[in-house]
C-alpha cells in the first residue's frame, strides 16, 4: 500500500540559516478568494526581510523533554473518565529536507472533540462539550524521528464562512524545531471525507497530489483488536513529498 506523506519546507539558502520558502504548488495563497477571512489577515504590504541573528540561531534552544507531562501524548487519558467517541492511535514519522528522520522535535496536536467542539471561549456552535476531552497534546519524536498519540476522531463541524460551509474532520499539527522562531502548522485529515469537494481551505492548496498528503493513511496493522483505530501520517520538510504548511490559515 502506498505510504502517504506530508511535507512542509525549511531551507538554507546560504544567507539565512533554516529561513522559510513557500511552495508555490503546494501552499495555499496568502489571499484565498474562498476563505475570506484570509481577506482581513494576510499582507497588504510587501514583506520585509529580518535576517537572523545570534539570539535566533543559537538560543534559547528549545528543551523539548522538559515540557513533555506523562499523560501529554494520551487526550483519553487526562481526566478522570473516557471521553467518548472512536479511539484512534495517530502516529507517523518526521523528516527533514534529506528524507533522514527528526529525533527530538516537539510535536504538538489539538483538535475538536466527536461532537466538533472546541474547548474554547470563542468556539459558541450548539454542540456538546466533553468534560474528559480537552483536545490537545504533545509528544517528541523518538530516535527514529517517530510520534505517537491515542485520542478520539474529531467531528466535522460548521464555521460560517458561507452557506452550509462544514470543516471536514481534522486534527492540527505544530512542530517546533530547534528553537522557538522555528515552528511549522500543518493539518491532518481522514481518507474519503465527504466534505473535502465542498471545504476552501482544503481546496486552496491548489495541487491535487499535495492535498492527498495532508490526510492520513489507515493502518490495520497498527490497529489495537478490540481498542483503537491506528492512522499513519508522516510529515516531510521540504522536497518532492513535503507537507502543506498553513501559514494563510
Amino acid at each position: 500500500m502506498e505510504e502517504k506523506k506530508a511535507a512542509v519546507s525549511w531551507v538554507n539558502d546560504g544567507e539565512t540559516p533554516r529561513s522559510y520558502v513557500r511552495l508555490a504548488e503546494a501552499d495555499p495563497p496568502l489571499d484565498s478568494p474562498g476563505y475570506k477571512s484570509t481577506h482581513l489577515r494576510h499582507p497588504k504590504q510587501p514583506l520585509l526581510y529580518l535576517p537572523q541573528s545570534l539570539t535566533e540561531l543559537t538560543g534559547p534552544a528549545l528543551n523539548a523533554e522538559a515540557r513533555i507531562g506523562e499523560l501529554d501524548h494520551d487526550l483519553t487519558a487526562q481526566h478522570a473518565g473516557a471521553p467518548i467517541g472512536e479511539r484512534l492511535i495517530v502516529t507517523g514519522r518526521v523528516f527533514d529536507t534529506e528524507g533522514k528522520p527528526l529525533r527530538g522535535t516537539l510535536v504538538e496536536i489539538w483538535q475538536a472533540n466527536s461532537a466538533g467542539r472546541y474547548l474554547h471561549k470563542s468556539d459558541t456552535w450548539d454542540a456538546p462539550l466533553d468534560p474528559n476531552f480537552s483536545g490537545a497534546g504533545r509528544c517528541v519524536t523518538d530516535d527514529e524521528g517517530r510520534y505517537r498519540f491515542v485520542t478520539i476522531k474529531p467531528g466535522p463541524y460548521p464555521w460560517g464562512n458561507h452557506y452550509n460551509a462544514w470543516r471536514p474532520a481534522h486534527i492540527h499539527f505544530s512542530l517546533l524545531g530547534r528553537a522557538f522562531t522555528q515552528r511549522l502548522v500543518t493539518q491532518m485529515y481522514f481518507p474519503s471525507d465527504p466534505f473535502f469537494a465542498y471545504d476552501p481551505i482544503y481546496n486552496s492548496i491548489r495541487d491535487e497530489k499535495a492535498r492527498d498528503r495532508l490526510v492520513a493513511r489507515f493502518d490495520i496493522h497498527g490497529t489495537k483488536p478490540n481498542w483503537a483505530q491506528c492512522y499513519e501520517f508522516d510529515i516531510y520538510l521540504r522536497g518532492p513529498a513535503a507537507t502543506p504548511i498553513e501559514e494563510a490559515f
